[in-house]
């Protein structure tokens, strides 16, 4: 893998067992000298949503604590509800005082005020790029991150790698140049004719998941505003749910 000398690539992933549940989160950093660091953590009770988070927030502060030297981070999230939220709509609620247009506190308010001061304290140093990539597609890093969260989520015993990138190639096989991997948002518009995970709709701003389109047509006809999706998996499903309901509180 080619690790330019002004870049820090990380890659994070979180997992929950229940949902809420047991929950950990993994983290790989890779370091412009060639230098790779495993982090990894368990909640015994939390959400996937949360070891998402926690996995960009302990990777984060990792760096600077390390005083890394470098001008680039690219982080690497699987997790709509991250990417989005830390890109776009954080900016509203610190502006809103960390509530919703409901006067009510942002969901997972502490890690979101957490996320938002480690990211401004870097800021001043490096530049912070978030590329979203699709989870459980063999992306080498996401694929890893995700084997220390769950197993963290699952209690096992978890050893976590830190050396240089030649020595961790080959205890986990060689990492492709992740150029080749990120996904670009709404990249393909072919339409997908696989049989369908859920119907994904919003009426009155919330937000529902139905199994058949029987009842997700019952919940959306005839309602004002009203939209739907149908989606193939439940990680889609997972990523437009957290990202139709963040869109909602504004």
């Amino acid at each position: 893998m080619i690790i330019k000398k002004d870049e820090i690539i990380i890659y994070t992933d979180g997992s929950s067992l229940g949902n809420p549940g047991p929950g950990g989160w993994g983290s790989v950093l890779l370091s412009p000298g060639k230098k790779v660091i495993e982090l990894g953590g368990r909640e015994k009770e939390s959400t996937n949503n949360r070891m998402e988070m926690t996995a960009g927030i302990m990777a984060l502060k990792e760096i600077e604590k390390r005083k890394i030297k470098a001008k680039i981070i690219k982080i690497h999230t699987d997790s709509s509800y991250l990417l989005n939220g830390i890109t776009m709509w954080v900016h509203a609620w610190v502006k809103n005082n960390w509530k919703t247009k409901a006067e009510e506190d942002v969901l997972n308010k502490d890690l979101w005020e957490n996320l938002y001061k480690v990211s401004a304290n870097l800021s001043h140093k490096y530049e912070i790029e978030w590329v979203k990539v699709v989870g459980h597609s063999g992306v080498h890093l996401n694929e890893r991150c995700d084997a220390i969260a769950t197993s963290f989520s699952a209690n096992n015993t978890t050893i976590l790698f830190t050396g240089n990138l030649k020595d961790y190639e080959k205890l986990f096989g060689k990492i492709k140049d992740e150029k080749s991997k990120v996904v670009v948002k709404n990249k393909s518009k072919k339409k997908n004719t696989s049989e369908a995970y859920s119907y994904v709709s919003e009426v009155a701003g919330k937000v529902f998941a139905d199994k058949t389109w029987d009842i997700c047509e019952k919940r959306v006809k005839g309602k004002s505003g009203a939209k739907y999706k149908k989606v193939f998996s439940k990680e889609e499903e997972q990523d437009l749910i957290a990202e139709w309901t963040l869109k909602s509180l504004f």
